[in-house]
């Protein structure tokens, strides 16, 4: 998906577009457009900041100029991580870029080395991750099952491989692989992938 850098009509603001609003990209996540008799229409606004997730309230007027950011997402694939980066390569250039740890900490705990990814470009720079809304990971702690326990049971926190704790249920054993939505966080279903 590629959003070229023009300015924009008060009636080509939409859901998913994308913004530019004091020189940062803005996701528009609900509009509304108003006209009311003898005044000029106007467009209100939900925006959310895709560098740091920030939302913002804004009402465009009929006029008022503004512009749609270049984003860019690409196929990609997480490496590895430090203390403070993470690390990717870019699926058709095999360039390698980094981000910043603490700015896609939510996605980390869901990655392991080698997981294709979708990273999100602005103006050529990396700013945002999307992993895969389901990803498989083994369960390295967990408390032991009891004879007798069922998938109509209860739940039990487990710990993944990425670090992760992810509540499954009382059937699930060390050494498991399980599927996990990285959207909820929740346990999906286990797997002998």
């Amino acid at each position: 998906m590629h959003y070229l850098l023009y300015m924009g009509n008060l009636t080509d603001i939409r859901t998913g577009t994308v913004v530019k609003v004091n020189g940062n990209p803005y996701l528009v996540v609900w509009n509304e457009f108003n006209r009311k008799q003898q005044r000029k229409p106007v467009m209100r606004t939900k925006l959310r900041n895709l560098i740091d997730g920030s939302a913002l309230d804004k009402t465009f007027l009929a006029g008022e100029s503004f512009e749609f950011a270049d984003i860019e997402r690409r196929r990609c694939q997480y490496l590895y991580s430090d203390d403070s980066k993470a690390y990717f390569m870019d699926g058709e250039t095999f360039e390698q870029f980094e981000l910043d740890t603490e700015n896609i900490e939510d996605v980390l705990k869901f990655l392991k080395d080698g997981t294709d990814v979708f990273v999100t470009f602005y103006e050529g720079n990396p700013i945002g991750v999307q992993p895969p809304v389901k990803v498989t990971l083994a369960v390295t702690n967990t408390v032991p099952g009891v004879k007798g326990d069922t998938a109509q049971g209860g739940t039990k926190p487990a710990i993944l491989e990425t670090g992760v704790t992810v509540q499954v249920p009382l059937f699930v054993k060390e050494g498991d692989k399980l599927v996990v939505n990285t959207e909820t966080g929740e346990y999906d279903s286990r797997t002998s992938e």
